[in-house]
């Protein structure tokens, strides 16, 4: 269950901050979870923070396997456009290989979507910003 109450946690400045408004955000229900093949759906992945605390909290309530699907693709650079993302050398994906980062945050499986799906989901291909995930800034 998320606490709709707390906002995005990648832009808080320091770790202990996003960490203890991670815990804050989610708590599982276990008798839903336990012995269950799980697969999390997030919007993407930026420093690992929330993606490693719930797969740790699935596990801890007893998840079977976990997947974990991201709706974007891997964010490798930050954005200078308006998203209050950090530095690259905080940017997991920047740092990590997909496999890195789903030893990293302890799931069964992680996939990214490509650049090619996002912009093939688009009715305008060739007016979007890719910048955050392909270094391509205009």
């Amino acid at each position: 269950m998320r606490n709709h109450y707390v906002g995005r946690t990648f832009i808080e400045p320091l770790q202990e901050i996003r960490d203890l408004k991670v815990k804050m955000k989610l708590s599982p229900i276990k008798s839903i979870i336990a012995g269950k093949r799980i697969v999390v759906i997030d919007d993407s992945i930026v420093r690992g923070t929330t993606s490693r605390k719930i797969v740790s909290l699935l596990r801890d309530a007893g998840a079977k396997e976990i997947h974990m699907r991201i709706a974007s693709p891997a964010v490798k650079h930050p954005c200078f456009y308006g998203i209050d993302t950090p530095e690259e050398k905080e940017l997991i994906s920047n740092r990590m290989s997909t496999e890195e980062i789903r030893q990293y945050i302890g799931a069964d499986s992680l996939s990214f979507l490509s650049i090619q799906s996002l912009c093939k989901s688009s009715n305008d291909q060739d007016d979007h910003c890719l910048a955050c995930f392909d270094g391509k800034y205009f």
